[in-house]
C-alpha cells in the first residue's frame, strides 16, 4: 500500500503547486463570445492555457472600441483587434504591437441579394450601400470600387450601424460593406435569401489579418506572452485536427451558441486561422501599411517593427 499511496501523494502535490503557479492573463475580446474566438475557447476548455502555465480570463467588452484603449493604457495584458485598426491607433500614438494573429484573411466583404440586380461591382454605380462604422469600410469600398470607375460621389451611402443584413434584406439599401463573410452570408442563406459577396482581397485590396491579439509596446518583456502564443498554436492545431470536438467544447459553457448560424459560421471560420499565431509576415504588413495610406487612412509609413513583432 506504501508504494502506491506515496507516488500519488506526490503527484497531487505537484499537481496542487502547478495549478497554484498559473498566471492570471487578461485578454479582452473584440465582441462577445463566438467562433472566431474558437482557438481562445478551446485553449481554455481543453486546459491547454493551464498546461502552458496559465489562467486566462476572457472579458466580452462594453463597447468594442475599447480594448486596445485600455491595454495602451495598461489596464488589461492583452486584446484581440483587428489590423486596420492597428495601424491607425499606432498612427494616433496608442502603445501597441501585434504580436499573433487569430484570423489571418479578411473576413470583410461586400454583400448583395445573390438574385438581386447587382452581378458585378460595376453594377453599384448609382445605387444604396450601407455600412457600419465609417473610416476603413468606406475606404475599402472606395478602392474596391476605383477599378470600376466608380467613386464614393457615384453612391449613396447609408450608416445602417450593425443591422447589416436586415437593411439589405428590407430592400433599405442595394449592398453592404462590411459585412463578415464567414456569418452574413449564413444568416442570409437561413433566412432564405442567399447572397453573394465581392472579396477586397480579389478587388485590388492587399490582404491583410483580420483579427490579431495586440500588447503593450512597453511591456513586450512580459514572460506570460510566449506561453499564451505557444497555447494559442497548439490550439489551433487541436482545432484543425479534430472539429467536432472543438465545436462541443466550444458550446459547454455556451449552449446560447449552439444553432444553425454558429454551426456554420463554424466551418466557414476553420480554414480562416492562422495555424503560426506567432508568426508574422513584413512584407505583407508593408504593403497594407501603403495600402492605408494611399486610402488616407494614415498620415506616414511606420516601420513595421513599431507596431508588430514575432516574439518566438
Amino acid at each position: 500500500m506504501k508504494r502506491i499511496f506515496l507516488p500519488l501523494l506526490i503527484v497531487l502535490a505537484i499537481q496542487s503547486t502547478a495549478a497554484s503557479a498559473a498566471e492570471k492573463l487578461t485578454v479582452l475580446l473584440d465582441w462577445f463570445v463566438n467562433p472566431d474566438h474558437a482557438p481562445l475557447i478551446v485553449a481554455d476548455e481543453k486546459g491547454i492555457f493551464e498546461k502552458h502555465g496559465l489562467d486566462v480570463e476572457m472579458i466580452a467588452p462594453a463597447d468594442p472600441n475599447d480594448p486596445p484603449k485600455l491595454v495602451a493604457a495598461g489596464k488589461a495584458d492583452l486584446a484581440i483587434s483587428y489590423q486596420p485598426q492597428l495601424h491607425m491607433q499606432v498612427a494616433e500614438g496608442l502603445p501597441l504591437k501585434r504580436i499573433a494573429t487569430l484570423v489571418a484573411t479578411p473576413l470583410n466583404s461586400l454583400v448583395v441579394l445573390e438574385d438581386g440586380p447587382i452581378k458585378t461591382l460595376a453594377d453599384l454605380k448609382g445605387k444604396k450601400v450601407g455600412y457600419s462604422i465609417g473610416g476603413f469600410e468606406t475606404a475599402l469600398l472606395k478602392a474596391m470600387l476605383e477599378p470600376h470607375d466608380i467613386s464614393p460621389s457615384d453612391l449613396t451611402l447609408i450608416n445602417v450601424n450593425f443591422s447589416l443584413s436586415p437593411s439589405l434584406l428590407s430592400g433599405q439599401v442595394d449592398a453592404v460593406i462590411g459585412a463578415f463573410r464567414n456569418f452574413e452570408l449564413n444568416q442570409m442563406d437561413i433566412e432564405g435569401y442567399p447572397g453573394r459577396a465581392f472579396y477586397p482581397e480579389e478587388e485590388g485590396v492587399p490582404a491583410y489579418d483580420e483579427l490579431i491579439v495586440v500588447a503593450n509596446s512597453a511591456k513586450l518583456d512580459d514572460p506570460r506572452l510566449i506561453p499564451f502564443i505557444e497555447a494559442l498554436e497548439e490550439a489551433t492545431q487541436y482545432l484543425i485536427n479534430h472539429p467536432e470536438e472543438s465545436w462541443k467544447l466550444f458550446i459547454k459553457n455556451h449552449q446560447e451558441l449552439d444553432d444553425e448560424l454558429n454551426r456554420r459560421a463554424w466551418g466557414a471560420t476553420l480554414p480562416r486561422f492562422a495555424l503560426r499565431p506567432g508568426a508574422l509576415d513584413t512584407g505583407r504588413y508593408e504593403r497594407f501599411a501603403k495600402f492605408m495610406k494611399k486610402q488616407g487612412l494614415i498620415e506616414t509609413i511606420k516601420p513595421v517593427e513599431e507596431y508588430a513583432t514575432a516574439l518566438q
